[in-house]
């Protein structure tokens, strides 16, 4: 087991003072099978009242609007995690029974279809029918798919934007964790195979000792149903441990993004993020 303590701040700055802002916000972690949050909070600047609701994915929201004029909004959300280790199981399962099992669920049916972020191109469905092709079991097929995409993709910042489509990352082979996860989703769900986007947090540093603070990520990575919802962090080419922790899963970024609103004003925004994670176990 690893204690994990996160804080999350982000926001906008604005060029000059806006009348009003209307926001939602994901970035609380939520308890899971295999994770289990102590605490969390969002302290939000100016202040503001907020109400939180559980949305048709199972995020945790809040949602707040700030009436008086300001030239930046900033949220911290500070949460404290126990993330168990976990194994991830083989199953058997042909293509047959994947197609069978993927219309019985609404959940599944929902993580089959493409949207305009995770539309493949031609040549990435081409990739992944050879790959599905030499493999009897689907397992096996998504994990080699996610390996494959990750090994061909660079993570380079800076050329990519949240608005990016997994095609246009994939024709450069660059781009973030957002941009890969979207493209093994297109590929995933091009041969048949339920998957879905997973937003959260990756302690970078596997050997860093307990009390030690460092820069973290706001992360993404696939999970793929074959038999059971399976994780995999295709950026980093590992499997998902006690090293991540999430927050929601959707269909794509545009069900989980952190932050997101409207403003009345006629100034430019510009966003601001920084997360630090201290291992407390």
């Amino acid at each position: 087991m690893t204690r994990l303590h996160i804080r999350h701040r982000t926001g906008f700055s604005y060029a000059g003072k806006v009348n009003a802002s209307y926001n939602e916000a994901r970035m609380l972690p939520v308890t899971t099978e295999h994770q289990r949050v102590l605490y969390s909070h969002i302290d939000i600047q100016p202040g503001a009242s907020q109400s939180t609701y559980t949305d048709y994915w199972g995020m945790n929201v809040s949602a707040f609007e700030v009436l008086t004029p300001h030239d930046q909004l900033s949220l911290t959300a500070t949460s404290l995690v126990e993330v168990q280790p976990r194994e991830h199981a083989v199953h058997d399962m042909g293509w047959s029974e994947l197609a069978d099992a993927a219309r019985e669920s609404v959940t599944r049916v929902e993580h089959l279809g493409q949207t305009r972020r995770t539309t493949p191109p031609e040549d990435l469905l081409v990739l992944a029918r050879e790959i599905a092709d030499r493999f009897e079991n689907p397992c096996d097929a998504a994990l080699e798919i996610a390996r494959e995409v990750g090994r061909q993709m660079s993570y380079v910042q800076g050329v990519t934007s949240v608005y990016s489509t997994a095609a246009e990352a994939w024709a450069n082979r660059k781009g973030v964790c957002q941009d890969i996860t979207h493209i093994v989703l297109g590929a995933l769900r091009s041969v048949g195979i339920p998957a879905r986007y997973v937003s959260g947090y990756l302690h970078p540093k596997p050997s860093a000792p307990i009390g030690e603070t460092v820069v973290g990520e706001s992360h993404a990575w696939v999970e793929w149903f074959c038999g059971a919802w399976r994780g995999f962090d295709p950026t980093n080419q590992i499997d998902i441990g006690e090293r991540h922790v999430l927050i929601g899963r959707g269909r794509d970024y545009g069900d989980v993004s952190p932050l997101r609103g409207v403003y009345a004003g006629s100034y430019k925004s510009k966003l601001f993020v920084t997360v630090e994670i201290t291992r407390e176990a």
